[in-house]
């Protein structure tokens, strides 16, 4: 029946172009705007579908297909660079059937050219793929992949890399290509800052490092904690360069010329000895300092390189070996309520595997426990003491809930007051967040003091988070405003040596006293009001003469400062109606600081150098 033919193409036809839509749309999420919307595997599932569908049918291929290309574009603003040599993307394979495959095809053309194959394999490393062009030994350019032929210009972005050599120990003209990404504990450090500056946090590491090796202002790049692995020489002069026709012994030479190479890379003569490899990369994943999303496999023999050659989009002398998800089924146990360091409560589910009795073993780790994000999370996954549900981990992602098995008897509940300090909770319109605003909370209390001592605040220098722990311990601070009262303690402090000897312990109690002179935006600043950092305190100032004429202002007031938006606003005018702030910001008056903002005007000098104290 022919008309049965043509009714599959249809079908064919419409998936297929389902199927290139949305994963345009994610690709676009993922290469140009670094914020992914799914999985890396949920990805890889769809893509591989869309090969088979134009494996079986050839003629819905079209060149811009996403299989035929590498999925990023180039951003406005950067230079453009052509790649000498195209940076092309892997072929993915998820089996070590594939592998044999692979090499089935690869050893029959070494053995028709009389050719050694030895393979490399190596850590695939998830971040942002690159270029550096040396000449004489000095670097001159650096650019993103961007769609493999044409890159960005990331140059004084990639400056600010400390692993990137501005010189070679040998002046010679080489492109090298590598990863650009962050570690892993650099990257939890990082959206912890993120969280406490309100910020909005990076999905995953790699979307970290590609947002941040793409800012347009290099100043913003260096502040982020990238870092790079070179992987693979491009370009390379023979006259001053000799790979000694083996990628293996290329990457060691690139090592002594001062370029940070990838540090997992074993040589291998056979491809048992490649797939032992790959498990052995699996199974140490989690030891690693950096993500990855798999196994690069790659031919060392360079002139077989040539030999095999490469396809439109991928070479052909090069495979990645992608790790499978694993699933448990896990009971859970019990729900941690904690409170982090911006007020946030966080959810931890605590389980078990039920067949061992002992904490899950996936991807080589045992894990016992996992975020459950916030209450709507929590509602919509059916959570609850007694559940069962899937845990799902791949790659390098965390370990997370992937659909309910057995519900529980009841769901989850988030306590109406905060676990530490007993205060009446608050849930933010508009976001699933439930948040604990004492500032005197234990749990946010080092972070309050030394946010509120730290450089764009109070600046008391020598007051760091170390110290405040000790002290608050010591129950010598239970709010920011006792800061002002270590003086009363001053021999008591100087006999337990929490700040240190005499000489010590002075300097700091004369910092405080110093602090007291600072103008009022720094105080506002360092308030910690939800939205209100140093410039939006500067702005506000500019209105008001001193902080009590803030603290006295309606809602409607405040809004009519350019840039306050209703929600800074309201959390202003909160700020300032709440009892235990209404004390706190009298005790500091009390002690003497600086409320007044300088005149604008010239003032006569006859106080200059005078310190004004008024007291209540």
């Amino acid at each position: 029946g022919g008309t049965y033919i043509i009714m599959e193409l249809e079908q064919a036809k419409t998936e297929v172009k389902e199927l290139r839509e949305k994963l345009e749309y994610y690709a676009k999420l993922y290469y140009d705007m670094d914020s992914p919307a799914i999985t890396d595997y949920e990805y890889d599932m769809m893509m591989n579908r869309l090969k088979a569908l134009e494996k079986e049918f050839p003629e819905l291929i079209t060149r811009d297909s996403l299989t035929q290309k590498v999925g990023g574009h180039v951003k406005e603003g950067f230079k453009q660079v052509v790649h000498e040599v195209p940076l092309q993307s892997l072929q993915d394979i998820f089996s070590f059937e594939e592998l044999r495959d692979f090499d089935t095809r690869v050893r029959k053309v070494a053995e028709e050219n009389n050719e050694e194959l030895k393979y490399v394999v190596e850590t695939k490393i998830d971040g942002l793929s690159t270029a550096l062009k040396y000449e004489n030994g000095v670097f001159v350019q650096g650019a993103t992949r961007g769609n493999g032929l044409i890159g960005e210009d990331v140059t004084d972005n990639l400056k600010t890399i400390s692993h990137i050599p501005k010189e070679l120990k040998e002046k010679i003209d080489i492109t090298v290509r590598g990863e650009v990404f962050i570690g892993t504990k650099e990257f939890e450090k990082m959206n912890e800052e993120r969280e406490i500056l309100d910020e909005s946090l990076f999905a995953n590491a790699r979307n970290a490092a590609a947002g941040s090796l793409r800012q347009l202002d290099s100043k913003v790049t260096a502040t982020r904690p990238l870092d790079i692995f070179i992987f693979n020489v491009q370009k390379y002069d023979e006259d001053t360069f000799d790979s000694e026709n083996s990628h293996f012994t290329e990457l060691d030479k690139l090592q002594k010329l001062g370029f940070n190479v990838v540090p997992v890379r074993t040589l291998c003569s056979t491809i048992d000895e490649a797939i032992e490899a790959i498990k052995k990369i699996g199974e140490d994943r989690e030891n690693l300092s950096f993500g990855i999303d798999g196994a690069v496999i790659k031919v060392d023999n360079l002139r077989l390189r040539e030999i095999l050659g490469t396809t439109y989009k991928v070479p052909k002398w090069a495979i990645a070996y992608k790790y499978p998800p694993e699933e448990k089924v896990i009971v859970m146990d019990d729900i941690l309520v904690d409170v982090g360091r911006t007020g946030k409560l966080t959810f931890t589910g605590i389980f078990h595997d039920p067949e061992t009795g002992k904490p899950a073993r996936l991807c080589g780790t045992s894990v016992s426990r996992a975020t459950l994000h916030n209450q709507d999370y929590i509602t919509q996954m059916n959570v609850g003491i007694g559940g069962e549900y899937k845990l799902f981990k791949s790659g390098e992602i965390i370990p997370k809930l992937n659909v309910c098995v057995k519900a529980p008897e009841h769901v989850f509940e988030a306590p109406k007051v905060c676990p530490v300090c007993g205060e009446p909770l608050v849930r933010e319109e508009d976001t699933a967040d439930i948040r604990c605003v004492n500032p005197s909370c234990a749990a946010q209390l080092s972070r309050t003091v030394a946010y509120f001592t730290s450089l764009d605040c109070m600046n008391i220098m020598g007051l760091g988070e170390t110290l405040v722990d000790a002290l608050i311990k010591e129950g010598y601070i239970h709010n920011y405003a006792d800061i002002y009262t270590l003086k009363e303690h001053r021999d008591e402090l100087i006999e337990k040596g929490i700040i240190g000897k005499e000489k010590n312990t002075d300097k700091l109690l004369a910092a405080i006293e110093k602090s007291k002179q600072n103008t009022p935006d720094r105080l506002l600043t360092a308030l910690g009001i939800r939205n209100v950092g140093k410039n939006t305190a500067k702005q506000i100032m500019n209105y008001y003469d001193n902080l009590m004429a803030l603290a006295d202002a309606g809602e409607e007031e405040l809004q009519n400062i350019p840039d306050i938006g209703t929600t800074t606003a309201k959390c202003i005018y909160d700020f300032f109606h709440d009892e235990a702030n209404i004390e706190l910001i009298e005790r500091l008056r009390q002690s003497g600081l600086n409320m007044q903002m300088p005149e604008k005007k010239e003032i006569s000098d006859k106080l200059a150098g005078k310190t004004i104290v008024v007291t209540g």
